[in-house]
């Protein structure tokens, strides 16, 4: 008798077993297969995307112009020149497999308010350097504008450009670096224009980086406006009006105690009305 009790139990016992691993077998062959889609939206030279895949377990974006992305489901991207880009976004489904899907995306450059942008040679006569203090040196190479040093220096670029009251316009501009420490990179819109060896915080800071708010740390390459993690324009993607008409001074200033190795890169600065 005890005999057969031990036997029913035992039966019991790997029945239950063999019903677990049959559910969970099931369970592993459910699973949806992924589908991969995106939405491109295009203003100006900066473009959101809208990642519309679903069941997915990574993905990585090929904007087209040699730089990729795997951090942001829907990214942002600017692109420093006008034309079409071949858009490539790669997915690796729950289900292990990986789909591709590409797609062309135009962008165009409307008029920019600020002369010079580009920061090639004819441009830098378009711009004054401000030097507020020692340590930090600002010069014109390969294009863009580069402000190297450190030891708690501070210095900056600013030109006068003509706004309209009350119309939307849109800033941005492509800021690179290899990662600094105690460092602060600020954007100005001020109605008196700077004076050689003073700081200048008119208007307040309009957005930038700075390292003891979690930007500029590590390697950075992207649109000020969107990377930037201090300012009034935080999250607003460089969108701001003014409240007169006339000239204001564009003025976009770093220091701090280390800009990093290659110091921090400043290039296809923009104002352009927004659409």
């Amino acid at each position: 008798m005890k005999m057969k009790k031990k036997y029913i139990k035992m039966l019991s016992y790997l029945c239950t077993v063999v019903i677990i691993t049959l559910s969970g077998c099931e369970k592993e062959d459910s699973i949806s297969a992924s589908s991969i889609e995106f939405t491109p939206k295009a203003t100006n030279l900066s473009v959101d995307f809208k990642n519309e895949s679903t069941n997915v377990r990574y993905f990585t974006w090929n904007f087209g112009d040699n730089t990729t992305a795997s951090k942001d489901i829907n990214p942002s991207h600017f692109y420093e020149n006008e034309g079409t880009y071949t858009v490539t976004l790669t997915t690796t489904g729950r289900d292990g497999e990986v789909k591709t899907l590409t797609k062309q995306v135009t962008v165009t450059a409307p008029e920019n308010f600020v002369k010079g942008g580009k920061m090639e040679a004819g441009d830098i006569s378009k711009w004054t350097v401000l030097n507020i203090s020692s340590g930090v040196n600002i010069t014109f190479e390969n294009g863009k504008a580069v402000a190297k040093g450190g030891s708690w220096g501070h210095a900056g670029i600013y030109q006068a450009i003509q706004v309209e009251a009350n119309v939307k316009y849109q800033f941005s501009a492509l800021v690179a670096g290899s990662g600094a420490s105690d460092t602060w990179l600020e954007l100005y819109f001020g109605s008196s224009q700077p004076v050689q060896s003073s700081d200048y915080s008119e208007g307040g800071n309009r957005i930038g980086l700075n390292t003891w708010g979690g930007c500029g740390t590590t390697p950075f390459n992207g649109n000020l406006a969107t990377i930037g993690c201090a300012g009034s324009l935080v999250g607003k993607k460089g969108e701001i009006t003014f409240n007169k008409t006339g000239t204001v001074y564009l003025l976009i200033k770093t220091g701090g105690g280390n800009l990093g190795n290659g110091g921090i890169s400043i290039d296809n600065v923009s104002l352009v009305k927004a659409l």
